[in-house]
């Protein structure tokens, strides 16, 4: 009668624990799509100066103002939006590149409350 208990209770517990996993479980796969579908495509390279870019890519849509540069902790990050990807550099090189979301929730920062 314990055991049956015990197993039902233990049932029940993994039930709710998968159903509560199942959000980040779906986090974790759009996350590995979107780096096999960057890796696809040609974005710019980390350590890429922006003069590199321009040339290579043209124009961004949109250039957003630099933030940080308060101390050596906190160097001057600049943000470039272009179509289908987003250019973050340190200083004038390229530290990451990503796609540019179609949720909506790569939007300029300054505007966000």
């Amino acid at each position: 009668m314990i055991n049956r208990r015990f197993s039902l209770a233990l049932a029940c517990a993994l039930a709710v624990g998968a159903v509560a996993l199942s959000p980040a479980a779906r986090a974790d796969n759009l996350l590995i799509n979107r780096v096999k579908q960057e890796k696809g495509m040609n974005l710019p390279t980390r350590g890429m100066t922006m003069a590199q870019v321009e040339k290579k890519y043209g124009a961004p849509q949109r250039k957003l103002s630099p933030r940080g540069g308060d101390s050596a902790k906190h160097p001057v990050i600049n943000r470039w939006d272009y179509a289908t990807f987003i250019v973050y550099f340190e200083k004038n090189h390229v530290i990451h590149s990503v796609l540019n979301t179609p949720a909506g929730n790569n939007t300029d920062p300054a505007a966000a409350k």
